[in-house]
C-alpha cells in the first residue's frame, strides 16, 4: 500500500464510524470537473477532503478545486495522517 493509500484507509474508517455522514470518493475517469479525495455531507454542512502523505501538499490544480468549495460555503481539510482538525470539526 502507498504511504497515501494508508492515509485513505484512516480516513475512510474514521468516517465510516461517523453516525448520519455520507460520502463517496470518486472515480477519476479523466471526464469533466477535477475534485478532491472525498466528497461529503454532515449536518447539512459539505464539505471534502484532500488526501496526501506524510509531509504531501495540494497540487495547484488541487488548491483552486479547494477555494471554488470554500468560496461557496464549504469545507476543506488536507489530511496527511492527521485527523485532528476533522475530529473537531
Amino acid at each position: 500500500m502507498t504511504p497515501e493509500g494508508k492515509v485513505k484507509k484512516i480516513v475512510s474508517t474514521y468516517l465510516r464510524q461517523v453516525p448520519g455522514l455520507w460520502y463517496t470518493m470518486p472515480v477519476p475517469s479523466g471526464y469533466g470537473e477535477s475534485t478532491l479525495d472525498y466528497i461529503g455531507c454532515f449536518n447539512g454542512q459539505f464539505f471534502a477532503i484532500e488526501t496526501k502523505k506524510p509531509g504531501g501538499k495540494p497540487t495547484p490544480r488541487q488548491l483552486q478545486t479547494i477555494a471554488a468549495i470554500e468560496r461557496n460555503g464549504g469545507k476543506c481539510f488536507v489530511i496527511d495522517g492527521d485527523l485532528t482538525e476533522l475530529k473537531n470539526w
